[in-house]
């Protein structure tokens, strides 16, 4: 029988069809899960309520705008209107442990402000789009990502989402699950610009509450209307621009930027590309009107992001078993470094010898992003009587997990892939550099490998550097090719 909370149903007692029938992601409640509210699915929804959300979102956009035009906004205003703290009652992010994060500050606030008023002084009047896109005052500063964009997008709707919980919450769950709670900065009023606080009845954990989301809202990895996606599509926007005007500009741009008979860089490329959308801001409508006809793709191509993470939650549970049932990986109760080296060692013994290796594979493809083995890593250390703190930074970057047993024994776990290119100089300088400042007493390097090749790579690196043997660095096999087809049993 489980004694572990692991998703939300675990958490209330519920079947997990339940959840689902809601609508709702089943989130974990030991991470957040590495979706995020994407608005393009908002606007291309067949869903009304959706639509009118994509609608409010812009709504608010234009108050921002003609306050900005009307007299300027005051530092005051930037940080009222602007900047939101992280919703991290939702689960959904890019923290590899917890549900904390950063939120929009200051920095975000000057950002969207400049590009609202400054770089795209049409937003809401658009000729050439459907419709007018928040992510649109994304594509020309880097700093400006998907999951700001995702935040920003969640505190805007905040008020459905919750409603949305509640409603789960009263029909679904115990009286002792539930509290009122009210939560600030959930309804605008745009006649004085101004966020007020409502109250909810919603799900109890840990003295906070939880906020459901809709899967059909969320996507992993980039919103469907991106800085890359539009930098890589330069050319074919290009091509799609039918203003005249529009395109002897850019022709004449171009002439400026590159010699006759020199050829450049793609590092200048990209800084030419960069300069002609800011120059051209009408290219970015260009691009999104193209996204837009495509919409379908994003519908399709962001329930498959959503179901690939689901399957990966699914896996974990199934190591964690296997952990469970053919290991003593949870009932460790030893010092941080004894415990991590035992754990690492399980893992590594349930990988390469009884069947653990197929849970680092989703629909038959490995992980190929160290932040999924982190976050892997991380969902099955849950039940352990030390403290385990991942993407820790004591001043000199951040490191992937911190194991805490004590005041004077804390041991520091890097994950890595074989096939990461910069493999031999994080050997070399990452961890010393974080153990000294962090002063933690140990640290170990878990090196993963795919492939025989990679295996090979990882040999002659550590051949190379007289590493080899040493007792800190692990080598976990994850090939699929090499292990005996019984050991699915």
């Amino acid at each position: 029988m489980k004694t572990w909370t692991f998703f939300f149903s675990d958490a209330f007692d519920l079947h997990p069809e339940t959840v689902d029938e809601h609508g709702a992601l089943n989130i974990s409640l030991l991470t957040d899960l590495p979706l995020f509210i994407d608005p393009f699915l908002l606007f291309y929804s067949s869903d009304p309520r959706y639509r009118k959300l994509h609608d409010q979102i812009i709504d608010y956009l234009r108050c921002l705008k003609d306050r900005s035009e009307r007299g300027g906004v005051s530092r005051g205003q930037l940080k009222a209107l602007y900047t939101f703290s992280e919703v991290k009652q939702n689960w959904l992010g890019f923290s590899a442990t917890g549900n904390r994060g950063r939120g929009l500050g200051a920095a975000f606030a000057t950002s969207l402000n400049e590009n609202l008023v400054q770089v795209f002084a049409d937003f809401g009047h658009e000729q050439i789009t459907q419709s007018p896109h928040l992510e649109k005052l994304c594509l020309i500063d880097e700093g400006v990502g998907r999951d700001m964009i995702s935040d920003f997008t969640t505190n805007l709707i905040k008020d459905f989402l919750l409603e949305y919980t509640q409603a789960f919450a009263t029909r679904y769950l115990r009286p002792s699950q539930v509290r009122t709670f009210s939560v600030a900065r959930t309804v605008f009023d745009r006649d004085h610009a101004v966020w007020h606080q409502k109250e909810y009845v919603l799900p109890l954990y840990q003295d906070d509450f939880i906020i459901l989301t809709p899967s059909n809202m969320l996507t992993k990895d980039k919103t469907w209307i991106n800085r890359a996606d539009m930098f890589r599509r330069f050319r074919e926007i290009q091509e799609a621009t039918d203003d005249e005007v529009l395109r002897e500009q850019l022709n004449e741009y171009f002439k400026r930027q590159i010699p006759a008979g020199r050829s450049i860089t793609d590092a200048e490329e990209r800084a030419i590309n960069a300069r002609a959308f800011r120059l051209f801001p009408k290219l970015c409508d260009y691009y999104i009107r193209r996204k837009e006809e495509s919409g379908r793709e994003a519908i399709s191509e962001s329930r498959d992001r959503v179901n690939w993470v689901e399957e990966l939650c699914a896996q974990v549970m199934e190591l964690v078993i296997l952990l469970k049932q053919k290991t003593r990986f949870y009932d460790l109760t030893i010092s941080s470094k004894e415990e991590t080296e035992k754990r690492i060692l399980y893992l590594k013994d349930v990988i390469e010898n009884k069947g653990g290796h197929r849970f680092f594979y989703v629909r038959g493809e490995p992980l190929r992003r160290e932040e999924d083995l982190h976050r892997l890593f991380r969902m099955t250390w849950f039940d352990s009587p030390v403290k385990v703190s991942a993407e820790v930074n004591d001043g000199r970057g951040p490191v992937d997990f911190q194991v805490t047993g004590g005041p004077r024994d804390t041991t520091l776990v890097e994950f890595k892939l074989a096939s990461n290119r910069r493999l031999a100089a994080n050997l070399v300088s990452q961890l010393e550099t974080y153990k000294k400042a962090s002063s933690a007493q140990r640290g170990f390097k878990v090196i993963v490998y795919f492939t025989e090749a990679e295996g090979k790579r990882v040999q002659e690196i550590l051949k190379d550097l007289k590493m080899e043997g040493d007792p800190y660095i692990v080598l976990i096999d994850a090939r699929s090719d090499n292990k005996a087809s019984g050991s699915r049993m």
